[in-house]
């Protein structure tokens, strides 16, 4: 009990809390700072940091989802059809580097090139948004449900590998999906959506992470947790008072930053 006590870093609380704050005012940037942040920060292993942060996630937007869920702004259409390519994705992923019994160097190049790409990727998503959407409704327009229905399968798919190889994609990439695919519903239910479709994509993700690769550090999970959940809470509180635009540029230049420091 007292050896699980102390290995609660007060650098991993606050960490935890800086990313939990960020997340609470943008929707998104949990996978995508918290898994670098582990790595150039505390030096832990690219597979340690993210089934880490893939538990991580899980346990902080199983509450994100609560809320939305009591909120109504959860359209569970969505979530279904999403779950139907993410878990497919996730299992064939754990189960290539099961079979394939890639050693752990070979392992950790693959998924800090995959996260640095995958930075870049969400960077532009954030920054491009407002254009993609436009360019998207003024040349596609609005798709009839059955195309919608399988583009949003298609999403799942990449997103369940996405996540399962960086831990990154389920939010703002995941996002930017879906306004595409779902122009006219609100954005609060697409956030929800997306927050409640990535319970069991990242809690199945870092499952297998753990199994294939070596359990996680539980005293990690905590420290973050500890330090998450209360920014969280606290910039439920500031996120109205700030432009979205500032933030958004904000953790876009970031992650952009971050990208280039991994790829180097």
């Amino acid at each position: 009990m007292f050896d699980f006590i102390e290995g609660i870093r007060l650098a991993y609380v606050i960490s935890g809390f800086a990313v939990g704050f960020l997340v609470g005012m943008t929707g998104v940037g949990g996978g995508s700072l918290m898994t670098p942040m582990l790595i150039l920060l505390f030096g832990i292993s690219p597979e340690k940091a993210v089934a880490t942060d893939l538990i991580y996630a899980s346990i902080t937007k199983t509450g994100g989802s609560f809320i939305h869920g009591l909120n109504k702004t959860i359209d569970w259409r969505i979530v279904l059809r999403l779950a139907s390519g993410s878990i497919p994705g996730v299992l064939l992923m754990m189960g290539t580097l099961y079979f394939l019994q890639v050693d752990s160097s070979r392992i950790n190049s693959l998924l800090t090139n995959v996260l640095a790409i995958a930075l870049l990727l969400t960077s532009l998503a954030l920054v491009f948004r407002k254009w993609l959407t436009e360019t998207y409704v003024r040349r596609v327009g609005t798709l009839d449900d059955r195309v919608t229905r399988k583009a949003t399968i298609i999403t799942g798919f990449v997103l369940g590998v996405l996540v399962s190889l960086s831990s990154v994609g389920a939010g703002a990439l995941g996002v930017t999906a879906l306004i595409l695919l779902y122009p006219r519903i609100p954005i609060v239910r697409i956030a929800g959506s997306d927050i409640a479709h990535a319970v069991p994509l990242t809690l199945l993700a870092g499952l297998g992470h753990s199994l294939i690769l070596g359990p996680i550090d539980v005293s990690l999970l905590t420290s973050l947790l500890i330090g998450s959940l209360p920014g969280i809470m606290l910039s439920s509180f500031i996120a109205p008072k700030v432009p979205d635009v500032v933030l958004r540029l904000l953790l876009a230049g970031t992650l952009f930053v971050v990208a280039i420091r991994l790829l180097t």
